[in-house]
């Protein structure tokens, strides 16, 4: 069998058994195309390489430059392909089993103080080119904060979840998994407000015959509801206006600041998890993580002995050096 089609299967198999999302599976086929290529160009094929062959390649991506996040999930791309072969008895053995790589640099996830939160959803208000355009905007940004939706869960809601003034919206996340989350009253307020608009923009498109829209945010566009790329851009609009860092703010970060700041107030984290749609709580104990380094921070800008406690190191510093 060629290399071409165990890429395919295991696609296929990845959809099917684990619900992996639409741009999982895209990732797992460019990394796996370029780590076939790589194979023909030097010689071997997905089916026959062994071990070495696949460290020839790690090396090769290491010599390029390529991120230690990249290598790593080229890496577990090509171990799912070969333990997905092994188990299929596609091939005797799993050359790819033993080979350990570089893992993942963690680092903690940026993230919005409250403060920032609330000028931004300050400027969504008031930024837009008419009414109805600015309540859209208000909208997008008060359900995103609300409830910590991923972007790509955000633009393609279905206008039926929004119906009768919900105190809690279903959201479908990755693997086509279902889960409740409750709307704060300024979101509530927002998602009314924008769905009487929406509606009447509807209605005015429907006298001139164009079919009625099942997305919340409907757009004209390929998609029909929309982009995630230009929420992205409409989020650093909104940044500029409210004069926080651009280069702080994307659509994510309003997911970190959702976590970090329910844990701050007293959240239960097995609770955050489930909002957040995390499969595993490892995945959500990160905010404890950025909790704790915000908290340092404070302590070490604002505490009025953390300047002392400087100048008291530097002098000890200079009695050792004298001594």
């Amino acid at each position: 069998m060629s290399a071409h089609p165990w890429i395919a299967l295991f696609l296929d198999a990845q959809a099917a058994e684990t619900g992996a999302a639409h741009n999982t599976l895209l990732a797992y086929a460019r990394d796996l195309k370029d780590f076939e290529q790589w194979l023909e160009r030097n010689g071997h094929s997905i089916a026959e390489a062994d071990q070495r062959a696949i460290e020839g390649y790690l090396v090769h991506c290491d010599a390029q430059g390529l991120a230690q996040a990249t290598r790593a999930r080229r890496l577990s791309a090509i171990k799912q392909l070969y333990r997905f072969a092994f188990d299929d008895r596609l091939r005797p053995d799993n050359p790819a089993q033993r080979i350990k790589g570089p893992g993942r640099a963690k680092s903690l996830p940026k993230t919005l103080s409250e403060g920032q939160v609330e000028a931004l959803l300050a400027a969504a208000r008031t930024h837009g080119r008419g009414a109805g355009e600015r309540l859209r905007n208000t909208c997008l940004m008060e359900l995103l904060y609300a409830t910590g939706m991923r972007v790509s869960e955000l633009v393609g809601l279905p206008v039926a979840a929004a119906r009768g003034d919900p105190r809690m919206l279903m959201i479908r996340g990755k693997g086509g998994k279902e889960r409740l989350v409750p709307l704060s009253p300024p979101a509530r307020t927002a998602l009314a407000e924008w769905l009487a608009e929406r509606d009447r923009a509807e209605d005015k498109a429907r006298s001139k015959g164009h079919p009625p829209s099942p997305h919340l945010f409907p757009s004209r566009g390929k998609a029909g509801h929309l982009t995630r790329h230009r929420f992205y851009m409409l989020i650093k609009e909104l940044a500029v206006a409210a004069g926080v860092p651009v280069a702080a703010v994307t659509p994510h970060t309003l997911r970190h600041a959702f976590a970090t700041h329910l844990l701050a107030n007293g959240a239960d984290l097995v609770a955050i998890q489930a909002l957040l749609g995390h499969a595993d709580v490892a995945t959500t104990e990160i905010y404890t993580h950025v909790l704790e380094e915000r908290l340092r921070t404070l302590v070490l800008t604002h505490h009025p002995l953390a300047g002392e406690t400087d100048q008291r190191n530097a002098g000890s510093g200079e009695r050792e050096a004298d001594a």
